[in-house]
């Protein structure tokens, strides 16, 4: 972790929670004044320490209730195929995440679908014409036990 103290802790910690706090309620909430809040905020952002700021979308409600865990297998993994297969699986919308895996397989993908058959035609169309790929294994989620999106930061 970077050289940041208790308060950038709490500034963290709080935008974590909410962020669409306003620099006066996070400067309150810290105990700061506004103006120092906000320079420390933007040294947080300038540091890469804060990469963003999103809105968290219900998949489900927005009409996405399937969500699969795909397992990648690539022919090989020279660098050159690695590279490939990644710029090509980030252009694929339905792929929310994907991670480089230790084990048996090489690639780990999170996909969101209407339905199975919206999967079915993801897998046959688009993912399946991603080049390296030696093997395909999807695991459906039948529900959502926990999802954060905050670290565990003590301060």
């Amino acid at each position: 972790m970077s050289n940041i103290d208790k308060i950038d802790q709490k500034i963290i910690f709080f935008l974590q929670q909410n962020g669409k706090l306003t620099n006066f309620e996070l400067a309150e909430k810290v105990g700061l004044s506004p103006s120092p809040c906000l320079r420390r905020v933007k040294t947080l952002e300038q540091k890469g320490l804060i990469a963003g700021y999103t809105a968290i979308i219900d998949e489900i409600a927005y009409g996405y209730p399937v969500t699969a865990f795909v397992s990648v297998r690539l022919e090989n993994q020279t660098d050159q195929i690695l590279k490939s297969f990644e710029k090509e699986i980030t252009s694929l919308d339905a792929v929310m995440d994907c991670w480089l895996v230790t084990g048996n397989r090489d690639y780990l993908l999170r996909v969101v679908a209407t339905d199975l058959k919206n999967y079915e035609i993801f897998m046959r169309e688009e993912l399946t014409k991603v080049k390296g790929i030696a093997s395909i294994e999807t695991n459906f989620a039948l529900g959502r036990v926990k999802t954060i999106n905050t670290l565990p930061i003590n301060y």
